[in-house]
């Protein structure tokens, strides 16, 4: 139980700090609509194979993205996965490049098994979206008679907390759901100088403060036999409301004006996910997501009248070891690749997400402990526009101990 304390106490510190600090995960200007950047919440390891985790059971990763997975752990191990990342962005338009870097922790998970291996629980912190960015515009009245400067500045995150427990309902067929509860401020600024003395500037912020609940649901069929196994997930959340609150606040004046207040809603989201795994050495997976933005309430309105779409995420991901249980430690090294293409669910901005990704998983054979590394490579934009190119680096620690068994007298 001391052991047990200590990780209770080291999330508690860990969540805390992140609550407190809140450094944003993006400096992209694409994060300056809506929601901003939104995260898939994968572990490290899956992200190195593109994103997948609905089709994806395995007993030394916790995958908050499908409920069903985290009956897949050992019946005697507790585990604990902590991630950070940092990146590195170039962004390029008409009036030339610049370059932003980010770092931050990425989410802490906690698994234990429940009641054999039928019953799992897992708790976490984890992203759900970011904003963060800084575009600064110089221009002229039509006149000709005064020259001004418009900066807009965007930051902010929304987080959350989970609980989720899953169920074996019987030897093939497991389902599992999710609370969450969000919270967080996404504030956007606006500021109009003149070059010109004599002219006061002008700010506007708007600031978008949310608290708020949503559920995610997920069910996986899965079979092995001999050295195969195949695992075949769904995962669905319905469209709810998003309590928050929307105000407009003039500096001037210091006036806050509340535009709208719970106008909004999360929309349904759905995916299917499957994989295929031989002899404990090589898997295949791969993951389709909608999310169905168009038809849910954005500022009061449906968001197609917003300007939102339905978002489409694909995700492909390959894993290998040589040998599980080899003596050389190069033969248990996981080696991952993948890729993920996704729709950005703004229609004015058009462009496609494409992202590639690599990683490695090095086991610490003793401990049960795993380092994930893995680096991203994203591409998204257009040359004609803005186009941004980024590199992202995340280092997980997965840790697995055998805790719930009965020792021998």
């Amino acid at each position: 139980m001391k052991r047990l304390y200590r990780y209770l106490f080291l999330l508690t510190v860990i969540a805390a700090a992140t609550a407190v600090t809140g450094q944003n995960l993006t400096s992209s200007p694409y994060s300056r609509y809506a929601y901003g950047d939104l995260n898939e919440n994968v572990p490290a390891g899956f992200r190195a194979m593109g994103g997948v985790g609905f089709g994806m059971r395995n007993n030394r990763a916790i995958n908050p993205s499908q409920p069903a997975s985290y009956t897949s752990c050992d019946t005697l191990t507790f585990m604990m996965d902590v991630a950070a990342s940092a990146s590195w962005s170039r962004y390029r338009d008409a009036t030339g490049q610049r370059n932003k870097a980010n770092g931050n922790l990425e989410y802490v998970t906690l698994q234990i098994p429940l009641w054999k291996q039928w019953l799992a629980l897992s708790v976490g912190l984890l992203p759900y979206s970011s904003v963060g960015y800084s575009i600064s515009l110089d221009g002229e009245t039509a006149d000709g008679g005064y020259n001004f400067n418009t900066a807009y500045d965007g930051a902010g995150n929304i987080s959350e907390v989970y609980g989720g427990l899953s169920a074996n309902i019987c030897n093939w067929f497991a389902f599992g759901a999710n609370v969450y509860y969000m919270w967080g401020d996404l504030a956007r600024t606006r500021t109009l100088t003149f070059t010109q003395s004599g002219l006061t500037p002008t700010i506007q912020a708007e600031i978008m403060s949310i608290s708020s609940v949503r559920l995610r649901y997920g069910a996986q069929f899965f079979h092995t036999w001999g050295k195969h196994t195949v695992v075949a997930g769904a995962m669905y959340e319905n469209k709810m409301k998003l309590h928050s609150e929307y105000m407009l606040v003039e500096t001037q004046t210091l006036d806050s004006i509340p535009i709208y207040k719970d106008g909004w809603q999360l929309p349904t989201v759905w995916g299917v996910g499957a994989s295929y795994n031989w002899d404990k050495r090589l898997t295949v997976a791969f993951d389709f997501e909608r999310q169905q933005m168009s038809s849910a309430l954005y500022n009061g309105l449906p968001g197609h009248y917003s300007g939102l779409r339905d978002r489409n995420r694909y995700a492909f991901g390959v894993e290998y070891r040589y040998n599980p249980m080899g003596r050389k430690y190069v033969e248990r090294m996981m080696w991952r690749a993948g890729v993920n293409i996704q729709d950005e669910y703004l229609a004015s901005i058009g462009a496609k997400k494409y992202t590639a990704s690599i990683g490695i998983g090095f086991p610490l054979y003793s401990i049960g402990t795993t380092i994930n590394t893995t680096v991203e490579y994203t591409h998204r934009g257009k040359k004609t526009g803005l186009e941004e190119n980024a590199l992202r680096l995340t280092i997980g620690v997965g840790i697995a101990e055998t805790w719930f068994f009965k020792r021998k007298l």
